[in-house]
């Protein structure tokens, strides 16, 4: 989170600075904005809006960094009898549980972070992170490395469901995000299922 000094108001705030930028990405393109455009744009200088996301690239990925944590704890607080596939599926619908009134923003957000070249290689870091903290939590359940094949398989398949889920709702403005990540979740149940992700 940033800091002020004491007796200074923010100057902007990170939802203000995404729908500058979000805006400038959408009429101008994202390989054509420059941090010097935002700036102007949230009318701040350009120091200002370094403290606040340090590219242009992680303005589009808001505060995920947080929202990992939060994720991580989300797994932390699994009842021990919880199904494997269903501590996934809930986690995932956790992770992606918008109020309405931020659902706008971030459908911007997911259209600009899936359809973006240039962004592919820079995501791929977050994505990383974030099937980390699956493969972490189903390693602990299955008595195994992170680095083991079926929790690597699981961060994977769990990160396949949820970007699936919003290619769909990206394509189709009558659906709902939580409702299609229900759906695509629901698929986890091949995990409980397959007998190779039982312990050894």
């Amino acid at each position: 989170m940033t800091t002020h000094a004491q007796g200074r108001p923010p100057a902007t705030s990170h939802g203000a600075i995404e729908a500058a930028a979000f805006a400038l990405f959408e009429q101008g393109g994202f390989d054509a904005t420059t941090m010097d455009d935002i700036a102007a744009a949230v009318g701040v200088g350009r120091r200002t809006l370094f403290r606040y996301y340090p590219s242009k690239n992680d303005i589009l990925w808001g505060q995920f960094d947080d929202s990992l944590v939060e994720f991580r704890i989300s797994f932390c607080q699994v009842p021990p009898d919880t199904p494997l596939w269903q501590a996934i599926r809930d986690a995932i619908i956790g992770f992606n549980t918008f109020d309405d009134a931020a659902l706008p923003q971030h459908r911007r957000r997911m259209r600009l972070l899936l359809g973006t070249p240039a962004l592919l290689a820079h995501s791929e870091l977050r994505y990383v992170a974030w099937r980390s903290v699956v493969a972490e939590y189903v390693a602990q359940r299955l008595e195994q490395r992170h680095v083991d094949l079926m929790p690597v398989l699981a961060g994977r398949m769990a990160l396949a469901v949820a970007i699936s889920a919003y290619e769909s709702w990206l394509a189709d403005d009558s659906t709902t995000l939580l409702d299609v990540i229900k759906d695509a979740a629901d698929g986890l149940r091949v995990l409980h299922e397959s007998e190779f992700m039982t312990s050894r």
